[in-house]
């Protein structure tokens, strides 16, 4: 659900989902980043999601959000935080790093998208970065793009990076959730 868009953030709380994600990256302009941050924030707050995991996906460290919405998340106190374009094990130990600094909670896990090839080469090694780990979550659009691939419905260009990603997180103990599937 994109930050912005309080509404569909109220209506995830009656969605029959597992995990509501709430995105502050991709789905949000760069003139509503600081408002969705607030408003994400703001729903975990309210709480009334049920039993629903609550992500909230941040910008990466590198851009002009990324660090205030990890502050912001560290406040907010979701089940985890989904970090974006995660591409060796030294991302994920900066972002313990910047959590701690903030005062996460001990609970507050990490989920990391991979999307690049980088990030699938080194997949074994960000599964098992820090404890926090808790999900390997792929990346397939952008993923898909990177590889210079065409969608396609039997998802044939992603299969070799779906097969690593689902081996290393199993290897370290952690999640493996597929990307976004459109059908194409």
């Amino acid at each position: 659900m994109p930050g912005a868009n309080e509404r569909a953030m109220e209506k995830a709380r009656t969605l029959p989902a597992d995990v509501v994600v709430f995105d502050l990256e991709d789905a949000v302009a760069p003139d509503a980043k600081e408002r969705a941050r607030r408003q994400a924030a703001a729903a975990v707050g309210r709480g009334g999601y049920g039993s629903r995991e609550i992500v909230i996906r941040v910008n990466g460290l590198g851009t002009p959000w990324g660090h205030e919405d990890l502050a912001a998340v560290a406040r907010a106190a979701p089940h985890a935080v989904l970090i974006p374009k995660v591409e060796s094990a030294q991302d994920v130990v900066l972002i313990q790093q910047a959590l701690i600094g903030e005062n996460a909670p001990d609970a507050l896990t990490i989920w990391c998208m991979l999307e690049t090839p980088r990030g699938i080469l080194d997949a074994r090694a960000i599964a098992a970065a820090t404890p926090r780990v808790g999900a390997l979550v792929m990346g397939t659009s952008d993923l898909t793009k990177d590889l210079r691939a065409r969608h396609a419905p039997d998802r044939a260009p992603l299969l070799t990076s779906l097969g690593l990603c689902v081996l290393a997180a199993r290897a370290a103990g952690v999640a493996a959730l597929d990307g976004r599937f459109g059908g194409r």
